[in-house]
């Protein structure tokens, strides 16, 4: 029902051809060595291999842009990091409940990231994926991106500040960046395109990668040197 609907939304923009579906990635990859898609979407919850392994796998053998659909869960925003760590360019949330809500509330947006994806560098993206290590660390050296300056300045002053703004497949750029920074750097706010209850794991998942501090901001939050706030998803 749920593939169905996705088959519908997409197949109605003048632009977009879906040349198939798929209930499983092995039945999937057999339809794709026929005809490779443009945009694969993919559903990380998925019988005889799960979403991630075949994602990994597309990224391997062919890259292509995969647009993740998952669920709006605590549990599902983790899978969700996972899969953009992998290679994945974009998110979006499969319908609930209300398949008629979804229509009026989020098709525009599924057309919207699929045409997004399809502009996407996976080239790229998959080559840093496949030269990251399995298990990542934390940085403690960086290329200097901003201009170096005293601990002692910054302390004293929150007046600069980094506006970063990213769409579809900005996830992989904007981990490159803030991986990048050394610890002593001005203030940074992030919006991100992406659903909500995902922006938290994301933050969660930056911070551990990063010298600076990352979260998601909240009420009263203060921009701080050495820290980066990510604007709520969804909001």
């Amino acid at each position: 029902m749920v593939r169905q609907v996705l088959v519908n939304v997409l197949n109605d923009a003048a632009d977009i051809e879906v040349i198939a579906t798929a209930a499983d990635p092995l039945l999937a990859i057999e339809k794709m060595r026929k005809q490779w898609p443009d945009v694969i979407v993919l559903d990380v919850e998925m019988p005889r291999m799960d979403g991630i392994t075949f994602l990994r796998k597309i990224m391997s053998e062919r890259p292509t842009p995969v647009v993740i659909c998952s669920t709006l869960t605590e549990k599902g925003a983790r899978v969700t990091m996972d899969a953009l760590a992998a290679g994945a360019v974009a998110v979006v949330t499969k319908p609930r409940l209300g398949l008629k809500q979804f229509l009026t509330d989020s098709a525009d947006e599924l057309v919207a990231t699929v045409r997004s994806a399809a502009r996407a560098n996976v080239k790229r993206l998959a080559a840093r994926v496949t030269a990251a290590p399995l298990e990542t660390e934390v940085k403690h050296t960086a290329d200097v991106i901003l201009p170096a300056q005293s601990g002692r300045a910054l302390a004293q002053t929150t007046e600069r500040i980094v506006a970063i703004g990213t769409s579809t497949g900005g996830t992989q750029a904007l981990e490159e960046v803030l991986t990048a920074l050394p610890r002593v750097c001005p203030g940074i706010v992030i919006v991100q395109h992406m659903p909500e209850k995902f922006t938290a794991a994301f933050a969660a998942r930056l911070n551990g990668l990063c010298q600076i501090a990352v979260k998601e901001a909240a009420n009263n939050d203060r921009v701080m040197p050495g820290r980066a706030l990510i604007a709520p998803g969804g909001k």
